[in-house]
């Protein structure tokens, strides 16, 4: 029976030392893993007994004698052995993968230095997707590990693009996230940079309602904790008779919601210019790069594009103040 055997990279296993074109002997009836020359029918199945390490010694031999095999056959023993030729670390590494230009072990993807991966281009080990540094990885783009989802430099993650762990949602920095973008830990809702949130927006923890600081809050938008109900706002620095929801849902908030302001934007790698790939060599990973924006003229700009009838809606805000909007806008009213 053809098959292959590893030695130490003086030809050394379990006490014998062999030699290429010789035949060793025992007088014993073979028996897997406790007596007998031990080797394998494939390649690949030999790394499962021994260091993968180019200074071993990898042998092609012949079982000549009585053979005793693992029912899965992926390991057998016989009294006799013949060795017949040396193989080369490349012609092992040909064996053992079927993919192409792969330095890592039983990989079945192309240049992956990982061992075990079914995808393309893995550094890491185990994954089926592509392009991972991680191991078991199942998406694509990993540096972390066991993610399903991709892009993912965390660990355990469901979802795409976290920078934490334990995530199903996307776009988390945070842990355990079932929600979206947040940067805290254990939130069901979405862009939370607190902690156990249900709700949206939360800055501070265990909040069921939207836009809160505080904690514990069932209300929305409230800065305090324990609140069932939403507060009265303040406009330009004096109190009114309006809530967060009433403000959200007026003609001044729909008019003011139109303002072009952007505080950053993701420009694609294939969008950049060649200078903006030189300053962010990062996109080749990220895929692109956050660009800050510029937005001195983003009000102005909004202003003039309102009617006179628009204009005095803003104007009617709730104690509305023409040198604090000017202050905060720059927008002479």
């Amino acid at each position: 029976m053809k098959g292959y055997k590893v030695f130490n990279s003086d030809w050394t296993c379990r006490g014998y030392r062999f030699e290429v074109g010789k035949t060793f002997e025992e007088d014993v009836k073979p028996e897997c893993c406790n007596r007998g020359f031990h080797f394998c029918t494939k390649a690949s199945d030999c790394f499962n007994y021994y260091k993968f390490d180019p200074n071993n010694k990898v042998a092609e031999v012949d079982a000549v004698g009585v053979i005793d095999a693992y029912s899965n056959g992926t390991k057998c023993s016989t009294n006799k052995l013949h060795i017949i030729r040396e193989i080369t670390w490349q012609e092992v590494l040909e064996l053992v993968n079927t993919g192409k230009a792969c330095t890592g072990l039983c990989n079945s993807g192309d240049k992956n230095s990982g061992d075990k991966n079914s995808g393309d281009k893995n550094s890491g080990d185990y994954n089926s997707g592509d392009y991972n540094s991680g191991s078991y990885n199942s998406g694509h783009y990993n540096s972390g590990h066991y993610n399903s989802g991709n892009h993912n430099s965390g660990s355990c993650n469901g979802g795409d693009y976290n920078s934490g762990n334990c995530n199903s949602g996307r776009y988390n920095s945070g842990n355990c996230n079932s929600g979206d973008k947040n940067s805290g830990n254990y939130n069901s809702g979405n862009y939370n940079s607190g902690n156990y949130n249900s709700g949206n927006h939360n800055s501070g923890s265990y909040n069921s309602g939207h836009y809160n600081s505080g904690h514990y809050n069932k209300a929305s938008n409230v800065a305090g904790c324990f609140n069932t109900q939403s507060r009265k706002l303040m406009f330009f620095d004096k109190e009114t008779d309006m809530t967060f929801e009433q403000w959200e849902k007026s003609e001044a908030c729909c008019l003011m919601n139109g303002i072009g302001f952007r505080p950053a934007d993701w420009i694609q790698s294939n969008e950049m210019s060649d200078v903006e790939k030189i300053e962010h060599p990062e996109h080749e990973t990220t895929g692109g790069y956050l660009k800050i924006c510029d937005n001195t003229e983003c009000y102005i700009k909004w202003w003039n594009g309102l009617s006179e009838r628009n204009k005095d809606i803003i104007r009617s805000i709730p104690n509305f103040d023409s040198e604090k909007f000017y202050q905060i806008t720059g927008i002479r009213a």
